[in-house]
């Protein structure tokens, strides 16, 4: 009986002496390639992000009014300077992106830059010529600026629910 339990013993020490350090250099290589996310809003996750390029495919089939649900990456190019309650995103190409955020519910970083993955609806807006040529006689454009705008502008959209900020 002693030399049973004597045998478990050292097998028991024997296992308790295995060496770890592979599975633990693999869990740091997998720590490593996951991205660090600052999040506002909704949580959310970068599973499944649209690159700006396929979203401005998908903005392209929208008409005025429609919206879709997705989820994209982008690049910030301004934030709202008064309180975070807006972003402009790069889209390629020279298309921007105007982000506004639902109800309110949160705000960005007044300094925030970098890459965001975003979740919400994308939507395309129609500026009337009439409320272009207002804007622009506020804004104290000449005349002959006013009267030179002709077309309405289309805008592209996103109402965003969650943002991760890439750090």
């Amino acid at each position: 009986m002693k030399k049973i339990i004597l045998l478990f013993a050292i097998s028991l020490f024997a296992l308790s002496c295995k060496d770890d350090s592979k599975t633990t250099e693999v869990k740091i290589e997998e720590a490593k390639q996951e991205i660090a996310y600052a999040s506002f809003g909704e949580e959310i996750n970068d599973t499944d992000a649209l690159t700006s390029e396929r979203m401005m495919e998908q903005y392209k089939t929208l008409k005025t009014g429609d919206t879709i649900t997705s989820k994209v990456k982008g690049k910030i190019i301004e934030v709202c300077s008064k309180k975070g309650c807006w972003m402009t995103l790069d889209m390629g190409e020279d298309n921007q992106v105007m982000v506004k955020f639902k109800d309110y519910g949160f705000f960005m970083p007044l300094n925030a830059e970098g890459d965001v993955v975003m979740n919400g609806k994308a939507y395309v807006s129609e500026t009337s010529i009439e409320e272009l040529r207002h804007y622009a006689e506020d804004a104290g454009k000449t005349a002959e600026e006013v009267a030179a705008i002709t077309d309405p502008k289309f805008e592209y959209g996103f109402e965003a629910d969650g943002v991760l900020l890439k750090q």
